[in-house]
């Protein structure tokens, strides 16, 4: 099975790719501890890569709030980037399009976490 979680640096800010489908298993508590350990690190500038990801069920939404939540308490910021419509969809109808900081690219969020 591939890695669903690459990471990777690009000077301050950490990019987290994510591949597949995120329901509540063995990914989406990797996810979680990945999240954590960022916070831990004071790592404060997150790019979630969200491209590949084919779905998001409720735990995984539970994770990327509880990771916002984490990161805004330390003064950083966790960007969400790259999504296809039936993922930003999921954001629109939750009404989390106003909690996080969403871009098409994960340039627009470098180039933003950078202001």
């Amino acid at each position: 099975m591939p890695e669903q979680i690459t990471v990777e640096q690009q000077d301050a800010i950490t990019i987290l790719r994510l591949h597949g489908q995120f329901i509540g298993g063995d990914e989406t508590d990797l996810l979680r501890e990945e999240l954590k350990k960022l916070v831990q690190q004071d790592k404060p500038l997150v790019a979630l890569d969200l491209h590949e990801v084919s779905y998001l069920n409720s735990t995984a939404l539970g994770v990327f709030i509880s990771a916002h939540a984490n990161f805004s308490k330390k003064g950083g910021r966790i960007a969400l980037c790259n999504l296809s419509k039936s993922i930003e969809n999921i954001f629109v109808i939750t009404k989390l399009t106003l909690v996080f900081e969403m871009f098409p690219t994960i340039e627009e969020a470098t180039n933003q976490f950078s202001l």
